[in-house]
């Protein structure tokens, strides 16, 4: 009896130690990274554009759906959804890109340079140093990879570290299929908002006053 009783001792505290962990590690808020306040700024001003547009109330499920399938089907209506405060968000974005760890970094700066290169034909613009690249490798992304529970998204940003330089329709095709319970998950918001919403904006925002 006495084993027993110990048996099932252990058998609880391991069950209390794996649950604390597993809750620590999705509590955990990545956009805390950013000392700046920019990346939290940005989610937020995300949240609120995309509310506003599709006017679903409440359902973040079906409003961020919504948004995937009109990025993969290229229906997006970019002249409508993206608010002046995201777009000079944007433009902090391109001012902050100054080291390896930045959301979005300098083709100059990235550390496959030459492979980069290769991914975007020149344009015969001399200034090609300023084009930006996701960074799939940096603080903020790496965080939300290590602290999700889905196995589906970590796949994707293990293969996208490999190479980037995959369509932003790509991307949210398989983000869409992700699982209701895993799809509303912090992680995978702020994915979408930076990876899918803010990379938009970098190409668009120069069309904007």
């Amino acid at each position: 009896m006495p084993l027993k009783i110990r048996f099932k001792a252990l058998l609880t505290i391991l069950l209390l130690s794996s649950t604390c962990t597993l809750y620590s590690q999705s509590d955990i808020d990545c956009l805390s990274i950013d000392a700046s306040g920019l990346s939290r700024r940005a989610f937020e001003s995300f949240e609120k554009d995309l509310f506003s547009f599709y006017k679903f109330g409440n359902d973040s499920i079906k409003t961020y759906r919504t948004f995937l399938a009109e990025v993969a089907s290229l229906s997006l209506d970019l002249r409508k959804l993206p608010s002046n405060n995201s777009i000079q968000l944007t433009r902090e974005f391109k001012k902050a890109a100054t080291s390896k760890n930045s959301l979005w970094i300098k083709l100059s700066d990235y550390e496959n340079q030459e492979a980069v290169k290769k991914s975007y034909p020149s344009t015969g613009n001399s200034k090609e140093e300023e084009i930006m690249i996701f960074n799939y490798r940096g603080g903020l992304i790496q965080c939300l990879k290590n602290t999700s529970e889905s196995d589906d998204f970590k796949e994707i940003i293990d293969t996208l570290e490999g190479d980037g330089n995959v369509s932003t329709s790509l991307i949210s095709q398989r983000i869409y299929y992700i699982t209701d319970r895993e799809f509303k998950t912090s992680q995978i918001k702020k994915f979408i908002a930076f990876d899918i919403y803010y990379s938009i904006l970098m190409v668009i925002e120069k069309a904007f006053p």
